[in-house]
């Protein structure tokens, strides 16, 4: 690996980190989030760890610039063949070529750059999404040119593709016109391979002659306001072709194809262009991936918001429950009718205070000369209980289905689930009847468990056996019902006497502080087996955010890794000569270069400054 396998390692823990998708939730300015993170991602992809894993490999030069500029003109124009196809018709590059040599032809057509895009090689003009590998005899080996579509392409599919290339390039060949060099969207491409040290050449086409000079002039003063300052500059002058897809004579393009022959024969010059644009792009995550980790830190914030929402729509619907377990509505008709047939009198106020000691005498006949009918009293408050369980849910589902749809986030998961699934999260769930008749009978086999054990005392144990355990058990669990707010009328007689008869009853049989004790203790079970019942059907909602939430470490672990990456940067080899990796005669040799021009030396490919421009 050269000595960078610590650089590379971190390089690849960081892609790691960009899977699963860390932006899934609707956040506000999520969509710049996750264009920056599809370019992170792609230049991880496409160029750091293929080009850090490979230095000496041979230079991609991508060619990239606006609608009209004459890409695919100058591309043929300077490896002197027919090998992309210009034309009026827009946009007019559907599927990026690939200009290499035949030595570097293996290196292409394999998947080490830009690995995404599959390979079309011969003589087809390639389909959208691949990549046309073309090999040229007369361009030398170690450089290859990619021509890319329109970064201001009306196909966002290629104004992307175009944005991707450049990113993986080396070195970008940016081509504008004279008439379009003072476009935003052209400078915004610039500003980028200046935040990120990019090496770059611009290539200045279509000039009239009256203008040659001038337009250059402006351009470059405009360059050095924007921070690039000594960038590359080449003019093609607008002549007249014979025909649409002719290429330019060739002393319009020679100081291009000079330039670019001299970087391809000297071994130096390649790894200057390699190690500025590596140097640039690793330097720019010291701010890219904190600032991903900032977005991922929002994403979680927003989950949070909707985990909070959730979480206080149920803590409402344990509170309804709460309520209605205190306000005495569960005594209401069924259970009322069946406790009135479990002691035997429907005159319950009026017999209280002075009576209490036949119905104790009623109950005992009851329960030991006939069959009583408890157990129809202990069906209607597992009937009245689970009632309540389902209002309390179904007021819950409702209010979260509320919380969530105002909020930009959880509407977006509402409707990637559906209309059909978003419906039935605004109810309780299907299952919940039988679940909480389940837990109804699991909190009344409690209540038999807390008598029986509370009647273990010899002297308490007789008195409970005088009522039956079941019968004690009923009256436990009507205590719990004790409170009569929200009735009126007659119906707070009946509720207030049931409850206080059961009390009385209760006390007659354990005495003052142990009824206490277990009515607390059997309000505590009940109201735990709700809300774990409400907690499964908030988990409804909360699913939805675990099915595409990042694990909780992203943003720490983003952050790591660019620390990583910031630690090992000392790691990119320096350049030396006969390093060896190049294809044979990549270094030296004198072989001609692109159409017989004679290869340059290294003084001839200078990357900074406006030394030696051709008009």
């Amino acid at each position: 690996m050269n000595g960078n396998g610590g650089l590379l390692e971190a390089l690849r823990e960081l892609r790691g980190r960009l899977d699963p998708d860390p932006l899934p939730l609707e956040t506000g300015g999520v969509e710049a989030d996750r264009r920056a993170l599809r370019e992170l991602a792609g230049q991880l992809d496409d160029y750091l760890i293929p080009r850090l894993s490979a230095i000496d490999a041979p230079l991609l030069a991508v060619v990239g610039g606006s609608t009209g500029a004459g890409k695919s003109t100058l591309v043929n124009s300077i490896v002197g063949a027919d090998v992309t196809t210009p034309g009026v018709l827009r946009p007019t590059t559907l599927a990026p070529t690939l200009v290499t040599s035949p030595a570097d032809e293996a290196w292409f057509t394999e998947q080490h750059v830009l690995p995404g895009l599959p390979r079309v090689t011969g003589g087809g003009s390639g389909e959208p999404g691949t990549l046309r590998v073309v090999t040229v005899a007369g361009l030398p080996p170690g450089l290859a040119l990619l021509d890319a579509p329109d970064i201001d392409s009306v196909v966002a599919a290629n104004r992307e593709l175009a944005a991707q290339l450049l990113a993986a390039a080396d070195l970008w060949l940016f081509t504008t016109t004279a008439s379009r060099y003072a476009d935003e969207v052209p400078w915004g491409f610039l500003r980028s391979a200046r935040e990120r040290s990019t090496a770059l050449a611009v290539i200045l086409s279509r000039v009239p002659p009256e203008a040659v000079g001038v337009v250059e002039r402006d351009l470059g003063r405009l360059l050095e306001a924007n921070g690039l300052g000594g960038t590359r500059l080449f003019e093609v002058p607008e002549l007249v072709l014979p025909e649409e897809n002719a290429r330019l004579p060739r002393p319009a393009v020679q100081p291009i194809a000079d330039w670019l022959t001299g970087i391809a024969a000297d071994a130096q010059a390649r790894a200057d262009v390699v190690r500025q644009t590596l140097s640039g792009a690793l330097d720019s995550l010291a701010v890219r991936v904190p600032a991903l980790a900032d977005a991922v830190d929002r994403q979680r914030a927003a989950a949070e918001d909707l985990r909070s929402m959730t979480g206080a729509s149920y803590s409402g619907g344990l509170a309804a429950f709460d309520q209605g377990m205190l306000d005495g509505s569960l005594l209401r008709g069924e259970v009322l009718a069946r406790w009135q047939d479990f002691v035997g009198t429907g005159d319950l106020m009026r017999s209280l205070e002075s009576r209490v000691g036949r119905f104790r005498d009623r109950l005992v006949a009851m329960f030991t000369g006939r069959p009583a009918p408890d157990s129809e009293l202990r069906v209607a408050l597992e009937s009245g209980v689970g009632a309540l369980i389902r209002a309390a849910a179904d007021d819950a589902a409702e209010r979260a289905l509320e919380s969530w749809s105002s909020h930009p986030s959880g509407r977006a998961l509402l409707e990637e689930a559906g209309v059909a699934a978003a419906g039935r999260l605004g109810r309780a769930a299907t299952d919940l009847p039988a679940r909480s008749e389940a837990a109804v009978r699991g909190w009344q086999e409690y209540v038999l468990g807390l008598v029986r054990e509370e009647g273990a005392d010899r002297r308490t144990a007789a008195r409970v056996t005088s009522y039956g355990l079941n019968g004690a058990g009923l009256l436990l669990m009507l205590a719990v019902f004790a409170s009569t707010g929200g009735l009126t009328g007659i119906e707070v007689g009946i509720a207030g006497g049931t409850s206080v008869l059961s009390q009385k009853l209760l006390e007659a049989v354990f005495g003052d502080q142990a009824v206490r004790t277990l009515t607390v203790k059997a309000r505590a079970d009940l109201r735990a087996r709700v809300a774990s019942l409400l907690g499964a059907e908030a988990t409804r909602f909360t699913d939805l955010l675990d099915a595409v939430q990042p694990p909780e470490d992203t943003a720490a672990a983003l952050r790591a890794a660019a620390q990583a990456v910031r630690e090992h940067r000392r790691e990119i080899p320096a350049a030396a000569e006969g390093r060896g990796a190049l294809p044979p005669g990549g270094a030296t040799g004198g072989v001609n270069g692109m159409d017989g021009v004679p290869r340059g030396g290294a003084d001839a490919v200078p990357l900074n400054g406006t030394e030696g421009r051709e008009a």
